[in-house]
């Protein structure tokens, strides 16, 4: 009897795993990212790509060229935009399983017998456009009834927004169409949120104007006042703060991040500028348009920003210094002084790249002699 039992538990081990995978794919199915099924020729008309294959290949998907399946598009690329790309093997594009393949006209040869390709210049940039539109988040509209909307809040057009339960607005704050407001966001009086912008839960917003098509991840804190004291009679008293934060169009700001309110003058964000999780940015501080600031940036009031500027992970900015346009900041770094057009510099306290970098061997060389 003993080989019937161990055969019947291993039958029923069997049952239980399919079983677990099949609700596995079904949850997946109900509550993962949906995909909107298009074919190669619909994605070639709205992109104005080059197709050369089957037009009616359907889409169901995007993935990674090298775990692309039957039924998704994939990407393959020679770009070398930064030094954070890099470039596959040759070999990842002749094996891949995805039915549709965007790629540059000199890598069309290499792709496989039987895929639909299409071609463009630049792969990178059209799968984000892409991705965008097959994974697009279905229309919501509609204001809750468990959100806190008070008199006197101005909808451009009411119909178009989307106001999640629990979601506070006060008097004097102006929505303008297709804004999503999602739970527990706060918005204060008379803010100004702009068309099409996305404000996740948890936000909190007050003395501010927003502008068309931002997002404002959960947790953020926009608009509250800034770390401005002044020393009098042995005591520290605080500086009343009259002004507001202004963010342009296409600002992302991350989650947790704050931005203060200026004390006499407005803090502004430009149009594109892309702030990560758990930044601060202090009152005062002016940033330019189409810059990134990386995760753990801390700038301190009065700061100047210039445009397409880039902050990386964890750079501390002292009071007062400007930043060039197109600057870039190493991680880490500790910026004091002002840092012109196009520089690159890194360290603690922060100076140019090179001079940073001989610095740092002239200490290895001797720590080793050592």
């Amino acid at each position: 009897m003993q080989p019937f039992f161990c055969m019947l538990i291993s039958t029923l081990n069997l049952i239980f795993l399919v079983y677990n995978a099949t609700m596995l794919n079904i949850i997946k199915s109900l509550f993962g990212p949906r995909a909107t099924k298009m074919t190669a020729g619909e994605i070639a008309k709205k992109f104005g790509l080059e197709l050369r294959g089957n037009a009616d290949t359907a889409v169901s998907g995007v993935a990674p060229i090298a775990d692309a399946r039957p039924g998704q598009i994939a990407f393959y690329s020679t770009e070398q935009n930064s030094n954070a790309f890099k470039i596959l093997p040759v070999s990842v594009l002749e094996n891949t399983r995805a039915s549709v393949i965007l790629l540059q006209p000199e890598m069309a040869s290499h792709a496989p017998s039987g895929a639909t390709l299409l071609v463009c210049a630049s792969p990178r940039g059209e799968i984000v456009k892409i991705l965008g539109e097959i994974y697009r988040e279905p229309p919501r509209r509609g204001v809750s009834l468990d959100a806190f909307v008070e008199r006197g809040v101005f909808f451009r057009n009411r119909r178009s927004v989307y106001v999640g339960q629990f979601a506070t607005i006060e008097r004097g704050a102006v929505i303008e169409p297709d804004v999503k407001i999602y739970p527990n966001a706060y918005i204060g009086k008379n803010v100004t949120i702009g068309r099409g912008t996305i404000v996740y839960s948890g936000a909190h917003i007050e003395n501010a104007t927003i502008g068309a098509e931002c997002v404002i991840h959960n947790g953020a804190s926009i608009g509250k006042d800034g770390f401005g004291y002044t020393r009098q009679d042995g005591h520290n008293v605080f500086i009343p703060h009259v002004g507001r934060v202004v963010l342009g169009d296409r600002v992302s700001v991350g989650a947790n991040t704050c931005i203060d309110r200026g004390a006499l003058t407005d803090t502004t964000v430009g149009d594109g500028t892309k702030i990560d999780n758990l930044c601060q940015i202090a009152h005062g501080v002016v940033i330019g348009k189409e810059c990134f600031l990386a995760s753990g940036v801390g700038i301190a009031g009065g700061v100047k920003v210039g445009d397409r500027a880039l902050l990386a992970g964890h750079v501390g900015i002292a009071n007062g210094v400007k930043i060039g346009n197109d600057a870039e900041i190493g991680a880490n770094s500790g910026v004091f002084r002002d840092v012109p057009d196009g520089a690159r510099h890194m360290g603690y306290p922060a100076a140019p790249g090179t001079e940073f970098l001989r610095h740092y061997a002239w200490v290895k060389k001797h720590m080793n002699q050592d």
